[in-house]
């Protein structure tokens, strides 16, 4: 760093970007002059002229003086930059843009003359809040429903079931059918993507495709041809498809009926690692009361986390904006290679922009709750002492024992990140006020899209010790 210390002025601008004026003195420009000169005559080859040797009005004349003021001005410009940075403690979250733009510092620039250039770059925001005490968040408290558990046993029921081939009846609600079909859209007869199948088989259950689809086939015999007509949802994955209607020409090639097995404790060793059905029943009543509360819990700690963003002041750098967005999307990307998709095939550079589009909201959203966290940690002063943390790290290590690689400071890192939120918003819940209201005073509250139920999935050996809420999503059918 030059012993000289740099002029430099600051002002905020909008949306956490900070303009850092720089005065260059004279001495300084005129160096890198110099030394861009230095290094273009080591490496440029001229006729006549050993490497190295060549005169500084040849070398003028040869590649032009803009060359040589825009060599030393990008490394002027760099050196300034790091410069800049150390002196006035600036965090920049991203390299900084040059106001006016590069050509005009090139017309500027002289040396052995001051230059002025000034930088705009993105800073790391500066969250206040202005209440953290005194809310009020009204929360739907979540009711345990003991049916739950008999619909979770008749789902692995049918995961268990032996299908048996019927000829002799029509199709029928539960039945799995084999199909051959062809889709096409109605209002101009073109061939549907994806739409099309040699051989599917179809669990004869609602929800499970496209509204249409199922009811169709549904009183069909066996090498029955039938055309269905469907309406795609309005709010389809597929924007091409979205409230269009369909038409499929549907074949049902064969027809199977589900033979379940009975409830007994041979069934609990099949579904679970339970010897007897009693003990089936009484543990995931158990998980499933236990996830009742847990759903009361992250209901709770949502419906606070919102009152206090909306309490939160802060301009959010389009910076850390693009990057949660790229984290959403490798976190899909993820959760799609884990089920065994072609993550290359499937992220086409129109789908990855289509869904840097659409994760703004949320990216924007999860950016602020973390935001509203960070201020309130530091306005109520909330800590994680170093024991819990290195008690908690020893515990997850346990767990992780068959890992050969563990980085300790990430893992410190991300531990420290979880006990804080946890004891955050403990703290939020301890300070303000929950009003909790039964399911049908929120229905009033809620808006309709908000207002779908889950249901349950089955259980079978591959989900002991889980229970999770799944949302029935329509389907196209799918070669």
């Amino acid at each position: 760093m030059s012993a000289v210390k740099l002029k430099v002025n600051t002002s905020e601008l909008p949306k956490s970007r900070l303009a850092i004026e720089v005065e260059i003195p004279g001495s300084r420009s005129q160096e890198s002059y110099d030394e861009a000169i230095s290094n273009l005559s080591r490496s440029v080859k001229l006729p006549g002229f050993r490497k190295g040797k060549v005169p500084k009005a040849v070398l003028l004349q040869q590649i032009g003086i803009i060359r040589i003021k825009a060599t030393a001005i990008e490394k002027l410009i760099e050196k300034i930059w790091r410069e800049t940075l150390d002196q006035e403690s600036i965090n920049a979250l991203c390299e900084p843009q040059i106001k006016d733009g590069f050509e005009s510092l090139l017309e500027e620039f002289k040396p052995g003359e001051t230059l002025k250039v000034t930088f705009e770059t993105d800073i790391s925001p500066n969250p206040k809040l202005k209440a953290t005490k005194g809310l009020t968040a009204e929360v739907e408290t979540v009711n345990y429903d003991p049916s739950k558990v008999d619909e979770l046993i008749e789902q692995s029921r049918k995961q268990l079931a032996t299908l048996i081939p019927v000829e002799k009846r029509p199709a029928e609600k539960g039945d799995v059918a084999v199909v051959s079909f062809k889709g096409t859209y109605k209002d101009n007869g073109s061939e549907i993507k994806g739409g099309s199948s040699e051989s599917m088989d179809i669990d004869l259950e609602k929800g499970q495709m496209i509204p249409g689809f199922i009811e169709g086939i549904i009183g069909m015999s066996l090498n029955e041809q039938k055309m269905i007509e469907c309406d795609f949802p309005k709010d389809y994955v597929e924007k091409d498809a979205q409230g269009r209607k369909a038409i499929f020409d549907l074949t049902l090639k064969d027809l199977k009926q589900r033979e379940l097995p009975p409830l007994d404790d041979s069934f609990a060793k099949q579904a679970s690692d339970k010897k007897t059905f009693a003990e089936l029943k009484d543990d995931l009543e158990e998980r499933l009361k236990k996830d009742t509360e847990l759903k009361n819990e992250g209901n709770r700690h949502d419906a606070l986390l919102k009152e206090l963003v909306s309490q939160l002041e802060v301009d959010l750098p389009e910076t850390l904006i693009q990057q949660e967005i790229r984290n959403l999307i490798e976190q899909t990307a993820s959760n799609f290679a884990e089920q065994g998709m072609d993550v290359k095939s499937l992220f086409t550079e129109k789908l990855v922009k289509s869904l840097m589009e659409s994760s703004r909201g949320e990216a924007e959203e999860n950016l602020r709750k973390s935001l509203a966290l960070k201020a309130l940690a530091e306005t109520e002063e909330i800590t994680v002492e170093d024991k819990s943390i290195e008690e908690k790290m020893q515990e997850v290590k346990k767990q992780l024992s068959d890992e050969k690689q563990i980085n300790d400071e990430r893992l410190k890192e991300a531990i420290r990140e979880d006990l804080l939120r946890e004891k955050l918003l403990g703290w939020l819940e301890e300070n303000n006020t929950i009003k909790e209201m039964k399911p049908s005073d929120a229905d009033q509250k809620l808006q309709p899209a908000s207002k779908a139920k889950s249901k349950s999935t089955a259980v079978s050996k591959s989900q002991v010790n889980k229970t999770k809420n799944t949302k029935s999503t329509p389907k196209t059918p799918k070669s």
